[in-house]
């Protein structure tokens, strides 16, 4: 290389060589710019107040509102399944009570029967055992006083007086049905003592699925008490709601599809040989029975029609020489429109020669209108008047009346009702019968429960009794 070459480049690597320094420096204050300033934004980012944290934070909090909004809406779907799942059941338990009520009833009955059974059973067993030593010895038997068939000399007949004695009695019918009774007396005789007095005559269902009950018409015969049976022409069983009844139509009536039933029934009244009420296909000026007309496919004036031709076969038994046939609609006032006049009770009687009392069913129940009277009047005047125009000079038996105790007027409806039975111008009423029990139903569409039993509450039994031993009453002894 020439001296003026190696002079011209000289000065060029000169300024190469410082260029090169500066290059390095430049690049190791930049890495040590960006290492510092990424330990900066690391501690900044790190930091408990950094944005990163509070973004982060803000993340976490969204994330977990939206699992508590969650889990809110399912805790919030499952209670309302669990309420409706509460509220079903609560159902169910209202209603397997009333079930399990009505199946004690029946139990109890049933027991009452077979307890009843056992007796006849041994009466029967005793005579057959004294007619066979009699006939081993060639002697005869004993026959008590007006038992049909006779009994042994060692059993007491049972007894009743004649069918016209009770149909005019010296004094009233004071009456009850209890859950039991006649099968069982455990509480018609409870009901008795508290209130001091036995009642005279004893209240009892039978419907068409079932033969005629011999042993509830003796039981009560035994114990000196007037049987009153409410006769209904469909199964036991049945719901009082249930109108549709298609095996039990009053057409089907009519035309005899029941008459080997109803000619039994009958036949069997005569082989008991004691007399009755006979309260048949009651309150059917209503529309909760399937023997109403309108009700079950039944039409107009096909009541009246049945009613003849059950009686009509009683009378071709012989059987309504031990029948008092007693004619009882439900209290008017109670009715819808079309059912309270004096002209559509009137196309429901049968006539005088098919009827011997005529009588209603009625009870203090709520609802209760402000300031509306409560009492003997306006619980039974308005039908007991229809029921005077319609038969007039027939006795009336207040079949089937009880009181509420919801709202507490029972006490005071219950001194009312005795001095309304008590009053000259009710001289008419031959008795009434006390629904003595607690029942539970539906009442525009809910279930309630009414207590109609006489010693639902101290006061009311304390009523009760004051009512009806009333000094100079109808229902006092030698009053």
């Amino acid at each position: 290389m020439s001296r003026a070459l190696a002079a011209a480049v000289a000065p060029a690597s000169a300024w190469w060589a410082g260029s090169r320094r500066s290059a390095r420096g430049a690049v190791l204050g930049a890495i040590a710019l960006v290492t510092g300033l990424g330990i900066v934004t690391g501690m900044i980012w790190t930091s408990p107040n950094s944005p990163a944290q509070r973004v982060e934070d803000v993340v976490s909090d969204i994330t977990g509102a939206q699992r508590l909004t969650t889990e809110r809406n399912e805790l919030l779907s499952a209670s309302v399944t669990t309420q409706k799942k509460l509220d079903a059941a609560n159902g169910k338990v209202a209603r397997a009570g009333f079930r399990e009520q009505a199946l004690r009833a029946q139990i109890a009955e049933l027991q009452g029967q077979l307890a009843a059974s056992r007796t006849e059973l041994s009466t029967v067993k005793a005579e057959l055992a004294q007619a066979t030593a009699a006939r081993s010895t060639g002697g005869g038997t004993a026959s008590g006083g007006g038992s049909k068939g006779g009994t042994s000399a060692t059993t007491p007949a049972v007894t009743a007086p004649s069918r016209e004695q009770l149909l005019n009695p010296a004094s009233p019918y004071f009456g009850m049905y209890t859950a039991q009774s006649p099968f069982n007396w455990a509480e018609f005789d409870a009901v008795s003592k508290k209130i001091d007095a036995t009642p005279s005559a004893a209240g009892f269902f039978s419907g068409w699925d079932e033969d005629f009950r011999a042993s509830g018409i003796t039981r009560s015969w035994q114990k000196g008490v007037l049987p009153m049976l409410t006769w209904e022409s469909r199964p036991i069983g049945s719901a009082n709601d249930q109108k549709e009844e298609p095996e039990y139509t009053l057409s089907s009536i009519i035309s005899g599809g029941h008459d080997a039933y109803i000619t039994k029934f009958a036949q069997d009244v005569v082989a008991t040989g004691l007399p009755f009420v006979l309260r048949f296909d009651h309150e059917m000026n209503g529309d909760w029975y399937p023997w109403s007309e309108g009700i079950n496919t039944n039409t107009q004036g096909q009541y009246v029609e049945a009613w003849r031709h059950v009686h009509d076969i009683f009378e071709a038994q012989g059987a309504n020489a031990y029948v008092i046939w007693t004619w009882a609609p439900n209290r008017i006032d109670k009715l819808s429109s079309d059912r309270r006049s004096l002209e559509y009770l009137r196309s429901l009687y049968p006539g005088d020669d098919y009827v011997d009392w005529v009588g209603m069913s009625s009870y203090l129940r709520p609802p209760f209108k402000a300031g509306q009277e409560i009492g003997f009047d306006q619980t039974f005047s308005a039908t007991l008047g229809q029921l005077r125009q319609i038969a007039p000079g027939k006795r009336i038996l207040l079949a089937e009346v009880g009181a509420s105790e919801i709202e507490g007027h029972k006490p005071d409806w219950l001194a009312s009702f005795f001095r309304g039975l008590n009053a000259p111008e009710n001289a008419d009423i031959v008795g009434f019968a006390w629904f003595s029990m607690t029942v539970t139903s539906k009442v525009d569409g809910e279930l309630a429960t009414n207590d109609w039993r006489i010693d639902s509450s101290a006061r009311s039994v304390e009523a009760f009794a004051a009512g009806l031993h009333t000094p100079g009453g109808r229902f006092t002894k030698g009053g």
